[in-house]
């Protein structure tokens, strides 16, 4: 494999193209938006700005990689001659059935086509393609060119090939790649999830705050970042998204978001993406940390 296709410039899009690119590969990322892909453009630059400026990279690799990354706006025009193409669209099932259904009319039958999922089933997502056994799932964790996981998942039909080549793929990229079946929430999201709710249940029944929780699970379990943070990050309408899958997948109440994450999804507080989740984001927030700092350094 050679060209890499990638659909969607956000956060895990340009993520991914970014660790593609870094490793010697022609990358055309995709994205309807001109604007979505001049900010992943960006934030790719100012990844590797900060690399270099940490000694992880040399100047010579940082502008290697923005070399292999060529920019697209027309999906059709963006997959020609890719030898895998991987979508890292929003977290719907519907946009999804779209984009795969598009790619299964537009790509050559030998290009092997990868979702980025974190909960939706690759077999569902399969079924729109001809040739579903080249549909596979290459769930990458966040920030892409730092976490090591890739979340490998086979979906009812892929075949034993295209997962020993995504998996062999996952290894050149430096990855440490895990195969697992297709059911709902993979084996990360099935885990992760249900405590991040159950984190926010807590909160919701007043037993404890947002820092003390965090607290109690960073120290107390040697997590690096406390659940809320956690999910801040992540972004809460995404996770809401994922314990939606879940629950309509297992049809199990354990699985049913907790009323307070669908009322701040519902007010638009979706975490570092809007600028307040469970943490405040704003600039004014940072502003007033750095004059702290800077009270503390005097």
């Amino acid at each position: 494999m050679k060209t890499i296709a990638v659909i969607g410039a956000g956060t895990m899009g340009n993520g991914i193209a970014h660790t593609f690119a870094q490793n010697g590969f022609t990358v055309k990322l995709i994205d309807v938006s001109e604007a979505a892909l001049e900010k992943g453009m960006k934030t790719i630059a100012s990844n590797l700005e900060r690399m270099v400026s940490k000694g992880t990279i040399s100047d010579s690799d940082r502008q290697n990689t923005i070399s292999n990354l060529i920019t697209y706006t027309d999906v059709t025009d963006g997959v020609v001659g890719a030898d895998l193409v991987v979508e890292a669209a929003t977290e719907n099932v519907d946009l999804k059935l779209k984009i795969f259904k598009q790619l299964g009319e537009v790509c050559s039958s030998d290009t092997i086509l990868a979702t980025n999922t974190s909960s939706i089933s690759i077999t569902q997502i399969a079924a729109v393609v001809p040739n579903p056994e080249r549909v596979i799932g290459m769930h990458f964790m966040n920030p892409v060119p730092i976490m090591k996981l890739v979340e490998i998942i086979r979906g009812y039909n892929t075949s034993s090939e295209v997962t020993k080549t995504i998996m062999s793929l996952s290894e050149k990229l430096h990855k440490v790649p895990v195969e697992v079946n297709d059911y709902p929430g993979f084996v990360a999201n099935r885990i992760l999830m249900p405590m991040i709710n159950e984190s926010i249940e807590t909160l919701y029944n007043k037993v404890a705050g947002v820092y003390e929780i965090d607290t109690v699970m960073k120290l107390g379990m040697a997590h690096p970042m406390g659940p809320l943070q956690l999910a801040d990050f992540i972004g809460l309408d995404v996770c809401l998204a994922i314990l939606n899958v879940m629950y309509e997948g297992f049809k199990n109440p354990k699985y049913a978001p907790c009323p307070l994450l669908v009322n701040m999804v519902r007010a638009g507080k979706l975490g570092v993406k809007s600028g307040e989740g469970f943490y405040d984001y704003s600039e004014s927030k940072k502003a007033e940390k750095v004059a702290k700092q800077f009270d503390t350094n005097s």
